[in-house]
């Protein structure tokens, strides 16, 4: 039976009870409208853990288009539905008040990480990111957290904000979940009409076709082929393509240059703005 709270008191209070007990906390953060790759974070979280807490909170400070904040499916009843059965223990679904009594003004130095990709096309995006993310650990203060490799950027700095401050929670990163014919999972995904739903396998397709091939070219060709096969599709507008270093985020000439390497895309499919990256080595 999973135990659904509201208030930071009373699930702290909760929690404070399982680890007064020697369990271990795993947590999941989400933002709702939840699928198949979230499950499988929360799976993942019971299997390493004795007690699993999922937080839903759309989360408005790291939306810099009111549109999108707007259009975000909420869809807390079925939710619950399917998170029976996957481990999860507890449900933090608090509201944006609850979260922020009053306006958080926490700052954070994160160098270059959050001014490239993401960082550079949704600003302000991040620093949200940051701030519910470190609102949550000390709700929550799990042993364990659990983050999805499709917001590769995110993890990085979810990872770096742990370094900086010390938190003593140890960050998970769980590969992308796909669907049977490679859409990287996404609660954006439900916003795609039946044709547009078609046309965006196109984008994994891309990045698989690089993978298997990224050592005929220089990063920067990289770059240009996945950008124009995927605009070749009417349905798509690419918003950045990047072949970057996993552990700086930044991007590089050369291939010896980075000991291991990732593409990272976003693209507008219709008004829906998708994200996906592939590794390459």
């Amino acid at each position: 039976m999973i135990e659904l709270t509201h208030t930071i008191s009373e699930t702290a209070e909760a929690i404070r009870q399982q680890t007064a007990e020697g369990k271990t906390i795993g947590f999941v953060p989400t933002m709702g409208a939840l699928h198949e790759g979230h499950l499988t974070l929360v799976r993942q979280a019971a299997l390493e853990n004795d007690f699993v807490v999922v937080s839903i909170f759309v989360n408005p400070i790291q939306f810099n288009n009111p549109d999108d904040l707007a259009r975000y499916p909420r869809t807390m009843d079925e939710d619950i539905q399917k998170l029976e059965g996957s481990g999860c223990r507890q449900v933090f679904a608090p509201s944006v008040a609850e979260m922020y009594p009053e306006p958080d003004l926490t700052e954070f130095d994160f160098g270059l990480l959050d001014k490239v990709m993401e960082g550079k096309y949704r600003p302000g995006h991040f620093k949200g990111v940051a701030i519910v993310v470190k609102r949550l650990f000390e709700i929550v203060k799990p042993h364990k957290a659990y983050f999805g490799e499709k917001d590769f950027q995110q993890v990085a700095i979810i990872k770096k904000m742990v370094q900086m401050l010390q938190i003593p929670i140890e960050i998970i990163p769980c590969p992308i979940v796909r669907e049977a014919d490679g859409l990287a999972m996404s609660s954006r995904n439900a916003r795609l009409t039946a044709e547009e739903r078609t046309q965006a396998t196109l984008m994994y397709k891309a990045l698989l076709g690089v993978k298997e091939n990224y050592s005929w070219f220089i990063p920067a060709g990289v770059k240009q082929l996945v950008t124009g096969e995927i605009n070749e599709s009417p349905y798509f507008r690419v918003e950045y393509v990047d072949v970057v270093d996993t552990a700086t985020l930044l991007p590089f000439e050369d291939w010896n240059e980075a000991e291991h390497a990732v593409v990272c895309v976003a693209a507008f499919i219709g008004s829906v703005r998708l994200i996906d990256n592939i590794r390459l080595y």
